[in-house]
């Protein structure tokens, strides 16, 4: 069993990272990294966020910073989270708790000195794990060994953990994905399964954002189809049955497209999709545009595939050209992506002050004449110069 951290990661010894334990224990209090953290240190994985637990409370969290020189954020003072900022790299640092009363995600907590029952409000027993600035664990429920063997646990009843929060149980299919080796734990499975209705309480944003996060990690597909088997697809995201898609295309993308791999997913119901993830209206648009994807032809020549390009985004054709190479196998659709990577949207030579310029009066005429002259400079590849649009736009008129 480890009972410490060795070597310990860069981000505990950092310059920043010191100086803000420094300020922190200059009272004596022995603080602790926690979560996230120390967790990815156990997997050699790199930290990108930095949690730490002291049993201050936050008004002395905020003179000790500031005694030292650190700005501090009350990010969630309420609940005892304060940011601390040092050489402009945030640290979160909360005040040691425990439940009160839990009603949904909400809870009433107070502040406490105990580290067992601070560790006790977290979701899973691998994400309940502490260490001191030197590197010893504190590991209350088990999480290194579970760490070790691949297991996903929530930390006591499952069922009443998801009742606390009901995210809880997309984080389970996520971090099982990311972690799991072999089967799901049983009873953190079950209980997903009988709470999978409380997910559809869940806002928008927080199921975007987790989904998202499932969506690039290591194995998406995998998650979705333990989540689908377990009744919570549907509820969070109904007509996401393209799981055999998202497979194909999570093995052929060379860096992970959450919004792409969203779009392969979906067989329907993407204006649903939208709305219930509350997303951006330009995520809205891509993946309205992705379902269905453009119908492109697969032995496209280059001048073919470029003047689609003209015509709509290189963005949805390359959505559209990864979806068909995940749905078919083709390997020429790679063209199309590789085209549709390095274009740049040519400008047409001539305007509409050129046109009137040549008699032509604005209005549906000039439109008119605009129009065949660009449709000849597509058709040449854009080849035509300046001059000979002019030429064909005196033609034409």
């Amino acid at each position: 069993m480890r009972d410490r951290l060795s070597p310990l990661p860069g981000w505990m010894t950092a310059p920043e990272t010191r100086r803000v334990i420094g300020a922190l224990t200059r009272n004596g209090a022995a603080v602790r990294f926690c979560g996230g953290a120390v967790r990815d240190a156990l997997m050699d994985v790199e930290a990108k966020d930095v949690d730490i637990a002291t049993p201050d409370k936050p008004a002395t969290v905020m003179r000790l910073a500031a005694e030292a020189g650190l700005d501090t954020r009350p990010t969630g003072i309420d609940h005892g989270t304060l940011t601390v900022i040092a050489d402009r790299r945030p640290f979160e640092v909360t005040t040691l708790r425990r439940d009160v009363e839990t009603f949904g995600r909400r809870a009433r907590v107070a502040f406490t000195d105990d580290w067992q029952a601070d560790a006790s409000r977290r979701d899973f027993t691998i994400n309940a794990l502490y260490a001191d600035p030197d590197g010893k664990l504190h590991d209350f429920f088990g999480g290194v060994a579970d760490l070790d063997a691949g297991i996903v646990r929530f930390i006591g009843d499952a069922g009443q953990r998801i009742q606390e929060d009901a995210l809880r149980i997309l984080r389970f299919f996520r971090f099982h994905a990311r972690f799991g080796k072999g089967a799901p734990d049983a009873e953190s499975l079950a209980a997903c399964r009988t709470h999978a209705s409380l997910a559809e309480t869940l806002s928008g944003e927080r199921i975007r954002q987790e989904l998202f996060r499932l969506l690039v990690g290591p194995r998406p597909d995998y998650a979705v189809r333990l989540m689908s088997e377990a009744g919570v697809l549907d509820v969070v995201l109904s007509g996401a049955t393209r799981i055999d898609r998202l497979a194909r295309l999570v093995a052929l993308e060379p860096k992970p497209d959450p919004l792409r791999r969203l779009g392969a997913l979906l067989a329907e119901n993407a204006d649903e999709a939208t709305r219930r993830l509350r997303l951006s209206n330009a995520d809205a648009r891509r993946l309205l545009e992705m379902c269905p994807p453009l119908a492109l032809a697969p032995d496209a020549n280059t001048r073919e595939r470029r003047g689609l390009l003209y015509a709509h985004e290189a963005t949805r054709v390359s959505d559209s050209a990864w979806i068909a190479l995940a749905e078919t196998g083709d390997e020429r659709f790679r063209a199309w992506i590789a085209d549709a990577e390095r274009w740049q949207r040519p400008k047409l030579p001539i305007s509409g002050e050129d046109a009137q310029r040549r008699g032509i009066a604005p209005g549906p005429a000039l439109g008119e004449a605009l129009r065949r002259v660009e449709d000849a400079w597509i058709a040449s590849d854009f080849a035509l110069d300046r001059e000979a649009c002019l030429a064909l736009l005196a033609r034409k008129s």
